[in-house]
């Protein structure tokens, strides 16, 4: 599934990891999902859309 993920985090100058502690995750965590590697679970997909202040479907793109 393609994220607008990166560039949300580069607008607020946002390193992975600033935005992993504000997750709860690992860096490695924000690197995979940035990267289409991994899709977040949906409790973590509503974490992401909550601290960006926006839907679920503003960050995620389905493919």
């Amino acid at each position: 599934m393609n994220n607008r993920l990166k560039v949300m985090r580069a607008e607020r100058d946002w390193s992975q990891a600033d935005l992993a502690e504000r997750l709860g995750v690992s860096r490695q965590t924000v690197n995979a999902i940035e990267t289409g590697k991994y899709d977040p679970s949906l409790p973590l997909a509503f974490k992401l859309a909550a601290l960006f202040g926006c839907a679920i479907e503003a960050i995620f793109i389905p493919e």
